[in-house]
């Protein structure tokens, strides 16, 4: 009897294994598709699939991060905060939501716990894109007013990616903070340069800025009316 109840627990456990493994298999194939409606923008598509995902495997960190962005275009910031902080206590290595989380704050204008998402996205040797980390920490910075910091962490992105336009963006309104107009003159040239959009064009980035700005309010109206004024140097 002891050894038929023993084979009994074998099986059990073993069936136990198997669908565990057949669900974490369909959990990423709803992951998959999801992820490619993301892509399409068709994000409604996307939330269904992440949830079929969640279903299935609950600790599925990709599918809670991802989830997490749809929450982002939503605009449901509370919803988004707390998938991608249970993304990184799955995987405290989880770099690409610790700086979703990051960006999520920034949306909730909780800057300190913006630095503090960006930076600890940044302690992974092993993260694949550290330049936005390095980027959305420089705007964070930047609206602290801690401009020094917010310069360093732009160049720091800029090192890692050379091409990457956006850094220079933000360097152009760092030093027109600090009233050095030619460096800003400079740094918004690159940007433009940079930009895919533009390709160096300025008068296309001109009209862009000021049709952006019949729209902009509160930060992003400042940052634009900066912008136009740095193209006049």
């Amino acid at each position: 009897m002891k050894t038929k109840n023993i084979l009994l627990l074998i099986l059990i456990f073993l069936s136990s294994c198997a669908t565990t493994r057949e669900n974490i298999q369909k959990a990423t194939a709803y992951y998959k598709i999801g992820l490619s409606y993301f892509y399409e923008n068709k994000i409604q598509s996307a939330f269904v699939e992440f949830q079929k995902a969640l279903e299935l495997n609950p600790e599925d960190k990709d599918a809670l991060n991802a989830l997490g962005l749809v929450y982002l275009k939503f605009e449901d910031f509370q919803k988004a905060r707390e998938l991608f902080i249970e993304a990184v206590t799955i995987d405290p290595d989880f770099s690409d939501a610790y700086n979703n989380l990051g960006v999520t704050y920034t949306n909730m204008g909780k800057w300190s716990e913006a630095v503090d998402s960006f930076k600890k996205a940044l302690k992974n040797p092993l993260y694949k894109t550290p330049e936005n980390a390095y980027y959305n920490l420089g705007n964070a910075y930047y609206r602290l007013g801690l401009i020094d910091d917010a310069i360093n962490a732009y160049n720091d992105a800029i090192k890692r990616k050379q091409d990457f336009h956006l850094p220079y963006y933000g360097l152009a309104l760092c030093y027109n903070a600090k009233g050095q107009y030619g460096d800003a003159a400079s740094a918004m040239t690159r940007a433009i340069e940079l930009d895919p959009v533009y390709k160096g064009n300025k008068d296309k980035t001109a009209e862009d800025l000021k049709e952006k700005k019949l729209k902009a309010k509160g930060d992003e109206e400042k940052d634009i009316i900066d912008y136009i004024e740095i193209l006049k140097y």
